[in-house]
């Protein structure tokens, strides 16, 4: 889920030290590979042309035939395709900034203008009437030549951009972030980098130092965190704010702001000073989505003493980015508490699972089918993932810590990595594989980096719980080995740091770009920007898909621009929706009442008796959270946050209730299965349909086929050879676990994965395949071509 508030606006008048400019580049985004100011040409093909309505006199004059004599729009066609072809007319409009691609557009409305207008400008028509009276004479009259300044003024007609392409490059000049905020360039800060593993004690003394100070801020990437160190601030008796996108909690009675304030890194402010500021996990500057607002915070929070805490990776990064700004960073290295070790041995099977053991997942179908098990061996287990509420992870995370609690199991995917205190002895990787979103903003299935893999792993045996020691294994024998590879790699190094369009920029574009739609106008500001070699321009696809879908609704650019900043998935159809229902309502000036809300939500809700109700559960508390969201902006449009809040409440009990009953809800689901359904829930990040089905069935017992062969074919070098053996491998071990365990067809038949009559046309299929000798366990491609051969066969 994202979470976005608007950066401040650069300040170009200011000098930057050290001569940092030498470095600048085009735009490094990780949506465009297009880009440049200076000499670099941009993107034209974002370009979109402003149509312009044909000519007609109001009153059927036409001044230009009264004085000539009316066209012959035969020979004015014939004339504007000899102007088009001539390659002096083409060098003319590249010296006036039309490329190919925009002459050909430029040209293309140009003629149709003429050819659909009943009366043009009398220049226009009289000069048209001389190169259709001069065609083919000796002594021209007219020549088509003399079109091109007619020509020209329509091409920047429809392409305003040519007309300002120089204060567009101006405006999205990325290329001195450091003079953007000039409050904390009047300071001289104290850099403080506490570098370090999980568990190894550097938050905690960067947190020491902020209840030390007379004023502090806490900058985390999570609510969960950001709530800890509220609570764990005003537990030592330092009264300190909570600050979210959705919520504002004071610790005076009389709403006066504390000197303390823990928020999310996106609300962190800029313009007020502290004595110590803590900027956690400062390695997620390189996020492809949420990079800029740690880079915002690190050279723009007004502090005297600046605690950054996160992976040693971005050491050398962060001394760079402060040596522009000309402040020096002190390092502190810490090393982990307690022991972790890495086993030789896979878990195997889930009759070895012992107390404190959690099994982590990358998938929301691989913890319903991990807890089914689990919960069928007599068993009961926690479970936590990401688009559950903060409380219900809270509520899971204390269920398991509990030492008196029946519940010595979890469950989870990566969102323990942080943000939450668990008593784990032992961490075991269901999979090592999973779905990321690339620097291109494209989805892929790729193996879990060394990163990701050491913030999970460390999550065992913490500082100072029951556990003095933390193990670390996978499920299945054959991840072992590539587990412990990826462990022993060295860990990436963070190289560029994200930055984000600003409301300002956007408006000064729009500016000069009146017509264009927001969504264009972020890519055209991407396509033009340029940025120094220490930066990129974070992924912008959820902002645009925010912006395609509000376009039709007339509201001002301001106000568009924060319904495109809103956090929620894009995934979730009801959040989507709702968004939408928002901006029109908004529009209309009237506003979103507690009533209404509660009409739209069918509020109250009652206990899930599947998983598809407990998912969508999981969706109205998101539309909670973006009315919530929506309040701060628009206080008087979303009036009732106070009541919103309350039910948001009860609804995370109602959630709990579902989750604790989370297996319940699967039997209940897959009974109540349509035929042919082979999921319970979508997939957080869909793959093909077919990839998917065969996908969730082979998760359902155990094998990950498709997830492995996808990695396989994602991964380049040497790693998908090392993974293609790994899915053989692994799959030969699956087809010898299964014998005499009944035929594979009854199971997926009992688990609903397949139905009698999808089973009859795999066996006609199957005997069609033998009669013709192809068996179909071959490649991809011997199935593709069988299946050619039936369909000739057919016909």
């Amino acid at each position: 889920m994202r979470r976005c508030a608007w950066p401040l606006l650069r300040l170009p008048g200011l000098a930057l030290r050290h001569g940092a400019a030498a470095r600048a580049r085009p735009c490094c985004s990780a949506t465009s590979s297009g880009g440049g100011g200076g000499g670099r040409a941009p993107d034209t093909s974002l370009f979109v042309p402003v149509p312009l309505k044909p000519a007609g006199g109001a009153d059927g004059e036409d001044v230009g035939a009264e004085l000539t004599r009316p066209l012959d729009k035969g020979e004015v066609l014939k004339n504007l395709n000899k102007f088009y072809k001539r390659k002096e007319i083409q060098r003319l409009g590249a010296d006036n900034g039309l490329d190919a691609r925009l002459f050909h557009q430029a040209f293309i409305s140009f003629r149709k203008y003429i050819m659909e207008s009943s009366s043009l400008s009398a220049d226009l028509h009289i000069i048209l009437n001389d190169i259709c009276c001069g065609a083919g004479k000796i002594c021209l009259i007219g020549h088509v030549d003399d079109l091109f300044p007619f020509f020209l003024r329509h091409a920047k007609q429809i392409f305003p951009m040519l007309d300002c392409m120089d204060d567009l490059r101006k405006i999205s000049d990325l290329r001195l972030p450091p003079n953007w905020y000039p409050d904390a360039r009047a300071i001289q800060r104290k850099i403080i980098f506490h570098a370090g593993p999980t568990n190894s004690g550097k938050t905690y003394h960067a947190i020491q130092r902020f209840l030390s100070a007379k004023s502090g801020i806490y900058c985390g990437p999570l609510k969960l965190l950001a709530h800890e160190i509220f609570q764990k601030s005003n537990d030592a008796n330092v009264p300190c704010d909570l600050v979210t996108g959705e919520e504002r909690v004071y610790a005076n009675e009389d709403a006066r702001q504390a000197p303390h304030i823990a928020c999310t890194i996106e609300m962190c402010s800029t313009n007020t000073p502290y004595e110590v500021a803590v900027i956690d996990e400062i390695q997620m500057i390189r996020d492809p989505a949420r990079g800029w607002a740690w880079t915002r915070a690190l050279l723009g929070l007004c502090a005297e003493e600046i605690h950054v805490c996160g992976e040693a990776a971005a050491i050398d990064l962060v001394t760079e980015l402060m040596y522009t700004t000309g402040e020096e960073v002190e390092v502190r290295n810490y090393k982990r508490l307690t022991p972790l070790t890495v086993l030789d041995y896979a878990l195997e099977s889930l009759d070895n699972l012992r107390p404190g053991d959690c099994v982590v997942c990358f998938s929301k179908n691989d913890i319903y089918s991990v807890s089914r098990q689990i919960e069928a061996r007599g068993l009961e287990c926690a479970v936590i993932y990401g688009s559950l509420p903060p409380g219900t992870k809270l509520e899971q995370a204390k269920k398991f810590n509990d030492p008196n609690d029946p519940c010595k199991i979890l469950v989870a995917t990566d969102a323990i990595g942080m943000g939450l205190n668990l008593c784990i002895k032992r961490i075991i990787f269901n999979s090592i594989v999973k779905p990321t979103i690339n620097e291109k903003g494209e989805k892929e299935i790729d193996a879990i980096t060394t990163s990701q893999a050491l913030q999970i792993a460390g999550r065992a045996g913490r500082y100072g719980s029951s556990f003095k020691q933390g193990e670390v294994t996978t499920m299945h024998r054959d991840d072992l080995v590539q587990l412990k590879e990826i462990l022993n790699e060295p860990v990436r190094p963070v190289k560029t740091a994200g930055l984000h369009p600003t409301p300002e920029q956007i408006e000064m574009f729009a500016y000069h770009l009146p017509d264009a739609t927001l969504s264009n106008l972020i890519d055209i500001f991407v396509s033009l920007s340029q940025v120094d070699g220490l930066y990129f321009v974070c992924n912008i696809d959820d902002f645009k898909f925010l912006a395609d879908m509000i376009q039709h609704i007339p509201l001002n650019l301001r106000s568009r621009y924060v319904f495109c900043t809103a956090p929620l998935n894009r995934k979730e159809p009801f959040v989507c929706t709702t968004l939408l229902k928002f901006a029109r309502q908004f529009s209309r000036n009237e506003p979103l009442t507690f009533d209404w809300l509660c009409r739209h939500t069918k509020w109250p809700l009652a206990t899930p008796k599947n998983i598809k109700e407990l998912v969508h559960l999981e969706a109205v508390h998101d539309v909670f959270d973006l009315y919530l969201w929506l309040s701060y902006r628009f206080m008087d449009m979303f009036p009732d946050a106070v009541l919103v809040r309350d039910i948001q409440k009860k609804l995370d009990d109602i959630i709990q209730v579902g989750v604790c009953n989370i297996t319940k809800l699967i039997r209940a689901s897959q009974s109540a299965a349509a035929p042919g359904t082979a999921e319970v829930v979508s997939q957080d990040f869909p793959l093909s349909r077919t990839k998917r089905d065969t996908r969730a069935a082979s998760e359902r017992h155990g094998a990950r086929s498709t997830e492995a062969l996808s990695f396989a074919v994602d991964v380049p070098g040497e790693r998908r050879a090392r993974n293609l053996k790994a899915y053989r491998s692994a799959t030969r071990q699956e087809d010898l676990k299964s014998h005499g365990r009944g035929s594979l067809a009854n199971r997926l038949l009992r688990e609903g994965l397949l139905t009698q009559e999808m089973l009859r046309q795999l066996e006609s299929e199957w005997q069609d395949q033998h009669r013709n000798g192809r068996y179909g366990l071959g490649s991809k491609r011997n199935d593709q071509n069988s299946s050619k051969e039936m369909e000739k066969k057919k016909k």
